[in-house]
């Protein structure tokens, strides 16, 4: 009975797993999706607004002619889907949208009077398809959730016309293209989750000028500099990894006002760190692994009074590792593994109190170290951060050709860091770790409360203040447990999108600590008490074998 048991279990086990992957999307599928919006999208030019490719009869009825525009674009919408394998669309017909499946109503902004649509909430439904320029049509949009699907193609510039969004979250999709441009015209939006996509060139400066509270770009294509613009930026977490920006951190990023989460990982950055970063003394998370980053540990590291968790590791960084960081008053983790460090304080070799990583180093009479021909001086070869002009020192910013040549398991001979390009999307992902629990409808809503975010771990301020129009409640199922994720919560909804589970973490996450400061006003827009904007960071991917 045992044996047949076990059997039984293992064959349900396997039929999971090829029932989760057996829908994915070829490249061929893709690239037919694609072509099909590129088709919708001929002949309009520049203005993709005022294009509309469905024709409605004109013997319905609608409740309002925005309630009319919705129909239209949602029936657009549902033309451009090309697998909907929990048939969530088949309750698209009629003229009352309100009770499409996904789709949530609210009274609009400037007509309390008028039943608009608010919201979207589609997470998780495995949907391919595209994005129809008609969807522009739908101005009253305050909150649109796509995560977890695999949808194709780009974002239209008609999604310019939803002037109030407030929460965007299209990540986990096989969407590609430059940044989107059209995100740069919402004035309130306060959170924007692209992740894992296929986004590619350069991040605009704009959009750290936008009144962002989360930025997630991570596991996209993204390349060029950081833009310096970063240190205007109102975001108290940003994710920038597993990108393949280059050049230097900008200076800037000692300005953030609010910052409390930076992750950097994986990408092709290079020199050595600006003093400024010391100057993060709110930051409880910083993850700058894997970029190619050389010299010394900058003494204004001790300035990161706040900091939980700090990963320097894989990079090809030198010198001693100072007793002020590993002492730092706030610190649970600390991993500096795979670099080329020759001495560490006592504080930094062992702690009851700090998580510490210090393999594969240069440190004599530690174990898991290098061997001694690759840490000899005239392979390692030191950089003077002092002539490095990322860390403002004067001279050349040699990105990633500096920095020790030897071999290393961890590591290329030369250059930066190599990471892994951006997972391709699995059809039905696992849903992202610390998607928040649906709130319950509304219709009219009261006066907005704030809505605590579930344990999600984002250092961030609570949601911003009331504005005047609420958008419409989420049905998103709870997530699991976190993964890797650094404390305090965000309040706002990124699903983490996740196309290839994240490789193992070394060392265990800092204790979530939940932080409740009060926001200053915002003088336009409102939520509903049920539909709080809360989110949680992602897990720091790391590189497999690190």
């Amino acid at each position: 009975m045992n044996f047949l048991g076990c059997l039984l279990f293992l064959l349900l086990l396997i039929a999971s797993f090829s029932s989760t992957f057996s829908n994915a999307l070829t490249d061929s599928e893709v690239a037919y999706i694609a072509h099909r919006q590129l088709l919708t999208l001929e002949g309009s030019g520049k203005d993709q607004s005022n294009n509309n490719n469905v024709a409605v009869d004109p013997n319905l009825k609608f409740e309002n002619s925005r309630i009319k525009n919705a129909y239209t674009a949602l029936q657009a919408w549902k033309k451009g889907i090309y697998s909907d394998p929990f048939n969530v669309t088949a309750t698209w017909v009629g003229t009352d949208v309100c009770k499409y499946t996904g789709i949530y109503c609210a009274p609009a902004l400037d007509d309390p009077k008028l039943n608009v649509v608010a919201g979207i909430d589609l997470n998780h439904q495995d949907i391919a398809g595209y994005l129809p320029q008609e969807l522009g049509l739908l101005t009253d949009l305050a909150l649109f959730h796509l995560n977890s699907n695999r949808f194709c193609g780009i974002i239209p510039m008609s999604f310019c016309n939803m002037s109030i969004m407030f929460e965007f979250d299209v990540s986990n999709n096989r969407l590609v293209g430059p940044f989107p441009r059209a995100l740069l015209c919402w004035k309130e939006i306060k959170f924007v989750d692209i992740r894992f996509n296929n986004f590619e060139g350069c991040v605009p400066p704009e959009i750290f000028s936008r009144p962002l509270d989360a930025l997630f770009l991570n596991n996209n294509r993204f390349s060029c500099s950081i833009p310096p613009s970063l240190g205007n930026s109102t975001v108290s977490v940003v994710t920038m990894a597993y990108n393949n920006f280059t050049g230097c951190i900008p200076h800037t990023i000692g300005m953030m006002p609010n910052v409390q989460e930076i992750m950097l990982a994986g990408n092709s950055l290079g020199g050595c760190f600006p003093s400024e970063i010391g100057n993060l003394r709110n930051v409880t998370v910083l993850d700058v692994s894997g970029s190619g980053f050389v010299g010394s540990i900058p003494p204004s590291f001790a300035g990161l009074k706040s900091v939980e968790m700090l990963d320097i590791s894989c990079n090809r960084m030198t010198g001693s590792i100072p007793d002020e960081i590993c002492k730092l008053p706030a610190l649970k983790n600390f991993t500096f593994a795979s670099n080329f460090f020759n001495g560490a304080a006592p504080a930094c070799k062992s702690s009851k109190d700090v998580v510490i990583d210090d393999a594969n180093n240069c440190l004599a009479g530690r174990p898991l170290q290098k061997p001694p021909k690759d840490c000899d001086p005239k392979v390692v070869k030191p950089v003077d951060c002092s002539k490095d002009v990322c860390s403002a020192g004067g001279g050349r910013a040699p990105p990633n050709t500096q920095p020790p040549t030897s071999e290393d398991p961890h590591m290329p001979a030369s250059g930066g860091m190599t990471h892994p390009p951006p997972p391709a999307p699995i059809h039905s992902p696992p849903p992202p770790v610390h998607s928040p629990p649906p709130p319950a409808p509304v219709q009219s809503p009261p006066p907005p409360a704030p809505v605590h975010s579930p344990p999600p771990p984002v250092h961030s301020p609570p949601p911003p203040a009331p504005v005047h129009s609420p958008p419409p409640p989420v049905h998103s199922p709870p997530p699991p447990a976190p993964v890797y994720s650094p404390p305090p919560p965000v309040h706002s909804p990124p699903p983490p999108p996740v196309q290839s589970p994240p490789p193992p973490v070394r060392s265990p996450p800092p204790p979530v600590v939940q932080k409740p400061p009060p926001k200053p006003e915002q003088p336009d827009v409102v939520l509903p008490p049920n539909l709080g904007y809360q989110y949680s960071s992602p897990p720091p991917p790391l590189f497999p074998g690190y």
